[in-house]
């Protein structure tokens, strides 16, 4: 059995969403087992033979601070559902809470793997080929040093090679041009970490790619600072909003436009279907000594059931063992790519 711990309380709906995806999540695999974390009387009412509660008193907002969510609510429910990848009782958590919360509990309960200085938030962007491109960070580290950015693209590596079975993946670093010459000195020296990386065999590194690239699939992977990387995401989510709501607009017009737009529909229908976000929900969290993902706060039913679907692909598939795994094979490179503490002499 694969073992989720469910932060049912956590999100914009709270259970109306989470109660409800649980459901059709254990409907659909049959090798999973949920633990419900939070209030029990919220969660009075489910019952199922794989999943039972685990109570948590308190509920981590979505505009609580951090501090007050670290230090103040030790019994929460994100919490809890943390802590029980901690102590063994669960593979992997999920939750849709507050992502500045959830990085720094599962930070503080589950600490760093050997070699990561930041955990990363890795998200799959729909892409053109039909797939996905997975972009890491998403806004958990605004200012990322070059020595970060080849620690995402580690780990980035890990997790499209264990959900998407490809043993080596193809990693772009996001820039402003494919020359090695543009970007920042930050970029450039990063691009000289990741060729550095590529020639010893720990990442598969293509070059620069630019925005475009992340939705022509050019690379399997795409490594930026969490700033770009969560201007990215909401950009992509607004756009699906924008085609979703001409559909919508396109059908009430007239008839004429009603027949066109019906005639269109199978085309139409296949482009909203392939950039619906809901489809791509659930963020990993890299990094950790622990599996732990995160949900759009926003999520439907559907979305969050496709969030856990994710966050049990990764624990069926072994991904805190091949994160490990890759940050073995790259620690001589981490290692002498880590800044160096400043030495002091005394006359």
């Amino acid at each position: 059995m694969t073992i989720l711990a469910i932060d049912c309380m956590g999100g914009d709906h709270g259970t109306q969403v989470t109660l409800p995806a649980c459901r059709q999540f254990l409907k659909q695999h049959d090798d999973a087992s949920l633990l419900l974390v939070g209030q029990p009387e919220a969660l009075a009412g489910f019952a199922h033979p794989r999943a039972r509660v685990v109570p948590a008193s308190e509920i981590v907002s979505m505009d609580d601070p951090v501090e007050v969510a670290l230090r103040r609510k030790k019994d929460s429910s994100m919490r809890v559902a943390i802590e029980q990848v901690k102590g063994g009782q669960a593979d992997v958590a999920l939750s849709a809470g507050n992502t500045g919360a959830l990085m720094a509990i599962a930070r503080y309960v589950l600490k760093t793997a050997e070699g990561i200085d930041r955990p990363a938030i890795a998200y799959p962007m729909p892409n053109s080929k039909g797939g996905a491109t997975t972009m890491l960070d998403l806004g958990a580290n605004v200012d990322c040093t070059a020595e970060h950015l080849l620690q995402f693209a580690v780990l980035g590596s890990a997790l499209v090679s264990a959900l998407n079975g490809k043993p080596d993946p193809l990693v772009g670093l996001l820039n402003i041009g494919e020359e090695a010459i543009k970007g920042s000195e930050e970029i450039k020296r990063a691009g000289e970490l990741l060729r550095q990386a590529a020639q010893t065999g720990v990442i598969n590194f293509y070059g620069n790619v630019e925005g475009n690239d992340t939705f022509k699939g050019t690379t399997d992977i795409v490594v930026c600072d969490g700033f770009v990387g969560n201007v990215a995401l909401k950009t992509t989510e607004g756009l699906a909003s924008m085609i979703a709501g001409f559909l919508r607009e396109e059908f009430s017009r007239n008839l004429l436009t009603k027949l066109a737009a019906l005639a269109a529909m199978p085309v139409l229908g296949a482009l909203k279907k392939r950039i619906d976000p809901r489809r791509h929900n659930g963020a990993a969290l890299l990094g950790l000594r622990g599996l732990v993902f995160k949900s759009h706060g926003g999520a439907d039913e559907f979305a969050f059931c496709c969030a856990m679907t994710r966050a049990y692909d990764a624990a069926r598939h072994g991904l805190l063992g091949r994160v490990q795994e890759r940050i073995t094979r790259a620690a001589p490179l981490l290692a002498c790519a880590a800044p160096q503490p400043a030495v002091t002499t005394t006359n």
